[in-house]
C-alpha cells in the first residue's frame, strides 16, 4: 500500500516539473535563465559603475567625492524593495515624462533591461565600496613606479591597478553577485517573470506550493554552488604567483 501512495506521489511530481504542458519545468528553467540574465546585466552595470565609484572617491575633486559619497550612503540606507519599488515606477515615469517635454510620444520600458538598470545602480554602490578598499590594498610602490615610467591613468588602470586589485576584490565582488541572483526575485514585486515570480505562478495554479518552493530553492542553491566554482577559478587565477592562503595566515 505505501508502495502504490510513494509510487503515485513520484508520478505527480514528475507530471507537475515536466518539461512540457502541462508541466512547469520548462517555465521555471526560463525563470531561471530570466533570473541569470537580470543578475549578469546588473552585476557588470553596478561593476562598471562601481570603478567610476572608487576612482571618483580616491581621486576625484572635492565635488565628485561628495557626489559619489551621498550616492553609496543613500543606496546603502534605503532597504532595497524600497528602491526597486521607487526606480523602477518612478524611474519609467520620469522617462516618459522627459519623452513627452521633447515631443515624443510614451515608451514602454522593457522589464528586463529595467530591472537590470534598477538592481545595477543598486549593486553599483557596494560595488564603489569594495573596489575602493582593494585599490588602498594595493602597495603604494606600484601605483608609484606605474607614474614613474609615465603610464596614462587609463594605462594604469589596465595594466596596473586592475590586475594588482583582483586577488583583494574578488571575496567582496563574489558576495555581491551572488547577492544580485538572490535580489533578482525581488523583481516579482513588480511583475517581472522571473524564477519566483514563476514559481509562485505554477504554485498558485497547482496548489502545489511545497514543490514548486522546494524546487525554486533547489535552482537557486544549484546556481550558487556553479557560481562557487567559477569564482574560485577566478581568484586562484587572479591569486597566480602570489603566495597560498594557507601560508600568509
Amino acid at each position: 500500500m505505501t508502495d502504490i501512495f510513494l509510487s503515485a506521489s513520484a508520478a505527480g511530481l514528475a507530471d507537475l516539473l515536466a518539461f512540457s504542458p502541462p508541466g512547469w519545468g520548462g517555465n521555471l528553467l526560463r525563470g531561471l535563465l530570466a533570473s541569470v540574465g537580470i543578475a549578469c546585466g546588473s552585476f557588470g552595470l553596478g561593476l562598471l559603475i562601481g570603478i567610476c565609484g572608487a576612482y571618483g572617491k580616491l581621486y576625484g575633486s572635492p565635488m565628485v567625492r561628495d557626489l559619489f559619497g551621498l550616492y553609496t550612503t543613500v543606496v546603502r540606507a534605503v532597504p532595497e524593495l524600497v528602491l526597486i519599488l521607487l526606480l523602477y515606477f518612478a524611474g519609467t515615469d520620469l522617462v516618459n515624462r522627459l519623452l513627452t517635454l521633447m515631443g515624443y510620444a510614451p515608451v514602454d520600458i522593457n522589464g528586463l533591461i529595467a530591472g537590470i538598470c534598477v538592481l545595477g545602480v543598486v549593486q553599483g554602490a557596494y560595488s564603489t565600496e569594495v573596489l575602493r578598499g582593494a585599490i588602498l590594498a594595493i602597495p603604494q610602490g606600484q601605483i608609484e613606479a606605474a607614474r614613474a615610467y609615465g603610464m596614462s591613468p587609463a594605462l594604469q588602470l589596465r595594466r596596473i591597478t586592475l590586475p594588482a586589485m583582483a586577488p583583494f576584490a574578488i571575496p567582496g565582488l563574489a558576495n555581491l553577485w551572488l547577492i544580485a541572483t538572490k535580489d533578482t526575485a525581488l523583481l516579482a514585486v513588480v511583475g517581472f517573470n522571473e524564477l519566483t515570480q514563476t514559481t509562485r505562478l505554477a504554485a498558485g495554479a497547482t496548489k502545489a506550493y511545497f514543490t514548486f518552493f522546494i524546487a525554486a530553492g533547489v535552482l537557486y542553491l544549484a546556481l550558487t554552488l556553479v557560481s562557487n566554482l567559477i569564482i574560485s577559478r577566478f581568484e586562484r587565477y587572479s591569486r597566480r604567483g602570489m603566495p597560498p592562503l594557507a601560508e600568509t595566515r
